[in-house]
């Protein structure tokens, strides 16, 4: 009765899959993006926001985005709080710029209402087809590259310098050596296609540093601890501040963008896009993301988004949204290993940070370096992210440089409405709200 009711809604037998693979091809899935239930509470707690908490939202935010991209949408496609995005959160947002984590938990909620609204007026398309496919590559990178600082800072790889702003920090301390060796094993278990390389590396630094009396272990299982420190207590009057609107456009074009091209990429490796290369039912996966993000800022997380992990999913045979269904299950039984995922120190998370650093800023390979009007905007972006310690101004910087050097270059015909736009209310907010 049950494979009768799984064939009827996500018609498995039509996308050429059955239960058993479906249930492999979602645990492959969840073993490759898990590492988010350790490495986004240590983040976000960094803001002031209670770990246990954001550790249950995050699990509930997923589960939750799964669900609804699962059944909704019917596509194999996990969903989760994404990586960046809670990074800027923590770093740009609160500790950046001196929001309360209650704002910024406001402004996470805006900007997946307005993608909700973009999603239902179908006005997405038009925003991403403005979007300059240059920008969209030095963007990816510059998350990677602020990712990448972050790891460092948390490592004790790179310290503050009164002359020179960073220096190398001191190389014999545990953190330090522990980062590099999770980045190593990582990394190398990633090329060795191991499953799980991400979570492997993490759990493996953790044990390495207790067995060394480097770390305490909390234990394994309990029950999920409370949600209520964060449940509910987004400050939506405190986003409307104008000078909140960068900071709320850049949320949504992150994840407007990191969706669009995960859903399209993913969909492209399992063979899910029709004749014309498009994707169908987008409108419901663009739909299920903005769901799962307002969700997620009402539990207490930051921005909830497609995972390009859910290629590896796809690769073990997963083709409909039953696959998306069984990562919530597994995301929902992950609340009683609270104690082990509060067991796992900085350091320990580090080296992967520093791994996803390096995924995401291999979208610098494919910038025409030879057209100085196209590559200088996104060095300018990608570099002004980690530098400025914020995702939003590398955005703003990267659009004025991109409209100016075109402009000066007598290239108009490269510019549109939308950029030009953009790119002179970001010059209005740093003329006059800096």
């Amino acid at each position: 009765m049950l494979n009768r009711l799984f064939e009827k809604h996500f018609k498995l037998t039509e996308h050429g899959t059955d239960v058993k693979t479906e249930v492999i091809a979602g645990i492959t899935t969840f073993l490759t993006m898990a590492y988010i239930i350790f490495i986004n509470p240590s983040i976000l707690s960094k803001s002031g926001m209670d770990y246990g908490a954001v550790f249950v939202a995050t699990c509930l935010a997923a589960a939750i985005g799964c669900l609804v991209m699962g059944i909704y949408a019917n596509y194999p496609i996990a969903q989760a709080p994404g990586m960046g995005l809670n990074v800027f959160f923590t770093y740009s947002v609160v500790l950046g710029m001196g929001y309360s984590w209650e704002t910024a938990l406001g402004a996470v909620f805006l900007s997946g209402f307005t993608f909700f609204l973009l999603s239902i007026f179908r006005i997405r398309e038009w925003i991403i087809n403005s979007i300059p496919m240059s920008l969209r590559l030095g963007i990816a990178a510059g998350i990677g590259l602020f990712l990448g600082m972050i790891a460092l800072k948390n490592g004790g790889i790179i310290v503050q310098h009164p002359a020179t702003y960073v220096a190398l920090g001191d190389m014999t301390q545990p953190a330090a050596l522990y980062s590099l060796a999770g980045f190593f094993v990582i990394t190398a278990l990633s090329y060795l296609r191991v499953t799980g390389a991400v979570m492997i590396g993490i759990l493996g630094v953790t044990v390495v540093a207790i067995i060394l009396g480097h770390n305490t272990f909390g234990g394994l299982v309990s029950m999920p601890p409370s949600i209520m420190p964060t449940l509910l207590k987004l400050d939506l009057a405190g986003a409307f501040d104008v000078a909140m609107l960068s900071v709320i456009f850049a949320f949504l074009f992150v994840d407007l963008f990191d969706t669009s091209g995960t859903l399209i990429g993913v969909a492209h490796r399992g063979g899910l896009l029709d004749k014309d290369g498009k994707l169908p039912r987008i409108g419901r996966a663009m739909m299920a993301d903005s769901t799962a993000s307002m969700a997620g800022a009402a539990l207490g997380t930051s921005t909830t988004t497609s995972y390009v992990e859910s290629t590896a999913g796809i690769a073990s045979g997963g083709r409909t949204g039953l696959t998306a269904v069984v990562v919530a299950i597994l995301f929902l039984l992950s609340l009683f290993f609270a104690p082990l995922a509060g067991s796992v120190p900085a350091y320990a998370t580090a080296g992967a940070l520093l791994y996803i650093a390096v995924l995401m800023a291999g979208s610098l390979a494919h910038v025409d370096w030879n057209d100085p009007t196209e590559a200088a905007p996104v060095l300018v972006a990608a570099l002004a992210m980690p530098l400025t310690f914020s995702i939003a101004e590398g955005i703003a910087l990267g659009f004025i440089s991109f409209v100016a050097i075109k402009t000066l270059s007598g290239r108009f015909r490269d510019l549109n409405p939308a950029i030009v736009i953009l790119a002179l209310l970001f010059a209005a907010k740093f003329l006059m709200f800096n």
